[in-house]
């Protein structure tokens, strides 16, 4: 399946940088990871991995079950989360946006995959 109208989406309606997008969308739909194995799997720094890593947390898209991995929260809960997030800091009226509820539907089924195998 391909994420990359996802990945646009979240850019798009969301507003999360291009690259907190593909790491928020690797978590989430292939379960828990070091920073190292995003970054080698995205073939980024170390540094930026960590850095969007830590920036999904500040926006209630990951958790840091340990010192060494990242986990996505549930995106049915989270897509919501961070809309909401983006509506406060540019001070936008939040509202029902079914592109993010789409966000949020799509993903599940990836992500409770890959927290089943």
């Amino acid at each position: 399946m391909s994420f990359s109208g996802i990945e646009n989406d979240l850019v798009s309606q969301i507003r999360l940088e291009p690259i907190q997008a593909k790491v928020y969308l690797l978590v989430t739909c292939y379960g828990k990871m070091t920073p190292e194995a995003i970054a080698e799997k995205l073939k980024i720094s170390l540094d930026e991995t960590k850095k969007a890593s830590r920036d999904l947390m500040t926006l209630g898209a990951f958790i840091d079950i340990s010192e060494t991995e990242f986990e996505a929260m549930h995106p049915r809960f989270t897509a919501v989360n961070m809309y909401r997030k983006m509506c406060e800091r540019e001070k936008i009226e939040f509202k029902q946006n079914k592109t993010v509820d789409n966000i949020g539907v799509i993903l599940e089924k990836s992500y409770d995959d890959a927290r089943t195998k």
